[in-house]
């Protein structure tokens, strides 16, 4: 996947996140395609070594880890068929996803002449699912698939909210992500929730997304609250 493209002139930041992408997924498939100790992994149901070794983290078993798999090949054979963002990006199947965030930054830096370093990220949580966009917008990008843990975003209030009972991690509407100047940025009635790739944490930590809040920031800092791109 990805050999279309070949010109260096006419790479965007998006094509190459994208390149990047598919070439850390060949590499991943080689690897599984000479696999000698298959057999013992699907009866241990455990990703081999090997693997995870080359892949992104993940805390599946082999099978649910394998199906999952699938689908993030399949997700980036669509993108690289023409390298045209996808209307709304799963985040989650890349394996790096902090390169695309900063290449939210590039290409909105590039288009309006401005320093890359005076750029920064802006959340805005839609009411939509993924389903219901068409085309991606015309600076930044729609992102789905992420969940919260530790409460819960309220779709009609625009906020975080405390968790319902037994409602572990539910899932976020599509999020606009867009880049602004940092001194553009307003933090009033933010709380900055931290993104992992994974319920791990700690070194599988990917940004931090400015999220609306009605409560005190405080109350989300002592409860973990964070956003999670696979359960």
């Amino acid at each position: 996947m990805g050999e279309l493209y070949t010109r260096a002139e006419d790479k965007t930041p998006y094509t190459i996140v994208a390149l990047q992408e598919c070439e850390r997924m060949n590499i991943l498939t080689i690897e599984i395609r000479q696999m000698e100790e298959l057999a013992e992994a699907l009866f241990m149901d455990s990703v081999p070594p090997k693997w995870t070794k080359r892949a992104y983290p993940s805390s599946l078993g082999l099978t649910a880890w394998y199906a999952d798999l699938l689908i993030r090949i399949k997700e980036l054979e669509n993108w690289s068929s023409d390298f045209v963002l996808p209307s709304s990006v799963w985040l989650a199947a890349s394996s790096t996803p902090s390169p695309f965030l900063t290449a939210i930054m590039q290409s909105t830096a590039r288009k309006n002449e401005l320093p890359l370093d005076k750029m920064t990220l802006q959340c805005d949580v839609t009411k939509k699912n993924k389903e219901d966009f068409t085309s991606p917008p015309r600076e930044g990008a729609y992102i789905n698939g992420l969940y919260m843990e530790g409460a819960r975003w309220d779709l009609q209030a625009g906020v975080i909210m405390e968790s319902r009972l037994k409602e572990l991690y539910p899932s976020m509407p599509v999020i606009y992500v867009r880049s602004i100047l940092i001194d553009k940025q307003d933090l009033r009635n933010m709380y900055q929730c931290p993104v992992y790739k994974t319920r791990s944490r700690g070194a599988t930590y990917v940004w931090t997304f400015n999220l609306r809040t009605k409560e005190k920031a405080a109350l989300w800092v002592l409860g973990g609250v964070s956003l999670i791109l696979q359960i």
